[in-house]
């Protein structure tokens, strides 16, 4: 699968956020996109995902040359897209397990009604993922997300990753807020579904720290809409030295425009 946006431009609520973002991601490749608050960042996941509240007034987002403008988010996650959200939802009353079943069934076999996934055939499933990522068996009969500290949060997001198997993640900052060891399982469980090469990832983050532990093999700069710069991990660990300002002031920004950082 390759995903490739073209001069991407958005806006929420009237005010343009993206003003013409390229970027071509392919299976098998780490992308990391990198960049102050307010630049874009979860813009750009929302929309690959297709938000409603997200307009997209010029531009395309096209999954191996197909545009996916007109299909509804559940037709995109068919197509193979994830989103690992940056602050996942509660959903009182639905298990993690009932919810994983359900979202496999649709998006595995919601193409041929006579295959379908039962609880036993899934349970054991989910029971192998589960052990490949440490987890408590107890953790599947919770509701999903409710109670969960942040850790477990995230760590949920990558077990549903680890279950659906998309050919496409889009992963918003899905270390903020973590200590070094959940930082350390999450990135474990990156690792080893982007080990057979079938999984193309989209790394949205701030900071340098989780990619000592995903190794990009591209990483771009977002600021104000727009992709200003990209490059290999050093890159990144040159942003984490000194910022984003002097990035900003080699592009053109003007003094002024630097409150964004701020």
């Amino acid at each position: 699968m390759e995903l490739e946006i073209k001069d991407l431009h958005v806006e929420v609520e009237g005010k343009e956020i993206l003003k013409g973002l390229n970027l071509k991601v392919r299976q098998g490749e780490i992308h990391a996109l990198m960049g102050p608050n307010g630049s874009g960042k979860s813009t750009l996941s929302l929309a690959i995902m297709g938000h409603p509240k997200y307009a997209i007034t010029k531009g395309d987002i096209l999954l191996d040359g197909r545009s996916v403008l007109e299909m509804s988010p559940d037709e995109r996650a068919k197509t193979g897209l994830f989103l690992s959200f940056q602050y996942p939802s509660e959903v009182p009353g639905v298990s993690l397990s009932d919810f994983l079943r359900t979202a496999y069934n649709n998006i595995h076999n919601g193409q041929d009604k006579n295959k379908f996934t039962s609880v036993l055939e899934f349970r054991t499933i989910l029971q192998e993922k589960m052990r490949l990522m440490n987890f408590d068996p107890s953790f599947a009969s919770r509701y999903l997300n409710e109670g969960f500290s942040g850790g477990e949060k995230k760590r949920g997001e990558i077990l549903q990753l680890s279950v659906l198997k998309p050919r496409m993640a889009i992963m918003d900052e899905t270390d903020s807020g973590l200590d070094i060891d959940a930082l350390q399982v999450i990135a474990d469980g990156v690792n080893r579904l982007m080990v057979d090469k079938t999984m193309g990832t989209l790394l949205i983050t701030h900071y340098e720290r989780i990619l000592k532990y995903i190794k990009p093999d591209y990483v771009h700069v977002l600021i104000d809409g727009k992709i200003v710069k990209s490059g290999g991990k050093e890159l990144a660990q040159e942003l984490e030295a000194k910022g984003y300002k002097w990035l900003m002031k080699e592009f053109g920004f003007k003094e002024e425009d630097l409150n964004i950082l701020n």
